[in-house]
């Protein structure tokens, strides 16, 4: 199908996101909420983003102007998706929400129209199941900030048609996006599967009481661009509750929140979003105090734990390439895919940090793969 109209469920921060991004790169978007005050905000959103990118010279204000003539907002479902070509849903992460809507949009949408969800972390089998033509449901989704960040996961339910999503990869292509096929429906796709063992790490860390994050983070401060906690609050501890609870439910119970984690949470302390977590956001950001770091624990560990969960990948056929994992990774948040940094790192020590970090806290889900220990992954 030659996509030439989408409509976008959703105005919020990433609904307003996607729908920039499809007048950016020329189609017509129609963005829909089910009030108008927060239609509103989105389209004040995305115009002040745009005379952004016009005010540094990225695009023409007839550029600007051309964008905004291809976007419709309306509070009336059945309108914005009627002529649609594809439909994007960015609404809040509740399973039974999305299957209510995509059973509207089945109904409401033409029967060769694609539906795609941009959830994080839902079964897209699950959100396919409410339609009754469940082969032209995919997943789509984007990452946050989506005008600026590159990746798009597309991810095949157990019903999705290859057509469905060769159509919705092309779509990502051609908005300028780095598009992975996510091949089969797996909790947390590729990127945020393989950063789920590196945040159970550091739950049980604030768990045992030590290192203080604080001292955690320093020893890394010199190489990434944000640190692993501060990076914690900057998502939001709520969010990181969220998200362990359902891995300890779809993936492992190791996942199972711990006892700091959840007064962290009751606390109301929940990150930047509240001006306090982990670290003091009240200046806008965190100081991190470089001075006393952490030898307990190095960036080897935290590669390790990557490298690993990217092979379960691998053996339960999420993905069949580790390149492609790669480039997920690579292009989700930055910095290089974790088989590339096996390859300098080696294998035996990978392992031998996986077993150490199992043993220390009394998780298995820590400990090497068949892939891992035959080193063959990445070749």
């Amino acid at each position: 199908m030659d996509v030439k109209k989408m409509a976008v469920i959703g105005s919020g921060a990433m609904g307003n996101g996607i729908a920039q991004v499809g007048i950016m790169a020329g189609y017509t978007v129609t963005m829909h909420d089910i009030e108008q005050r927060f239609i509103d905000k989105g389209l004040s959103t995305i115009k002040e983003s745009l005379a952004k990118f016009a005010g540094k010279g990225k695009i023409t204000g007839d550029q600007k102007e051309d964008m905004l003539s291809r976007l419709v907002a309306t509070t009336d479902l059945q309108a914005a998706v009627k002529d649609a070509d594809l439909v994007i849903e960015a609404v809040f992460e509740d399973l039974g929400l999305k299957k209510k809507i995509f059973a509207q949009l089945d109904s409401f949408a033409r029967p060769d129209t694609i539906l795609a969800s941009n959830t994080s972390s839902m079964s897209i089998t699950a959100i396919a199941s409410a339609a009754t033509k469940p082969e032209r449901v995919v997943g789509m989704h984007f990452f946050n900030p989506a005008v600026m960040l590159k990746l798009v996961e597309v991810i095949y339910a157990n019903q999705s048609s290859d057509d469905a999503v060769k159509t919705t990869f092309d779509v990502a292509k051609k908005m300028g996006k780095i598009p992975v096929i996510v091949k089969k429906d797996s909790p947390g796709f590729i990127y945020n599967r393989v950063n789920a063992p590196t945040a159970l790490l550091l739950q049980l860390i604030l768990d045992k009481g030590s290192p203080a994050p604080m001292q955690f983070d320093a020893a890394f401060k010199a190489f990434m661009a944000m640190t692993p906690f501060e990076l914690f609050d900057y998502v939001g501890i709520d969010i990181v509750l969220h998200t362990q609870k359902y891995y300890s439910e779809t993936l492992s119970k190791d996942y199972t929140p711990r006892k700091a984690l959840v007064d962290l949470v009751n606390s109301g302390n929940l990150g930047k979003k509240t001006g306090k977590g982990l670290f003091d956001w009240s200046a806008g950001r965190p100081v991190i105090d470089t001075s006393n770091p952490t030898t307990e624990f190095d960036a080897t560990h935290m590669v390790a734990l990557q490298v690993n969960e990217a092979t379960k990948l691998l053996e339960e056929g999420v993905s069949d390439s580790p390149q492609d994992i790669d480039l997920a990774m690579a292009n989700g948040g930055g910095g290089i895919g974790p088989f590339a940094l096996a390859k300098g790192i080696g294998y035996p020590t990978l392992i031998l940090k996986c077993n150490e970090l199992a043993d220390k806290f009394g998780v298995e889900v820590f400990r090497p793969t068949k892939t891992m220990l035959e080193g063959k992954a990445g070749v």
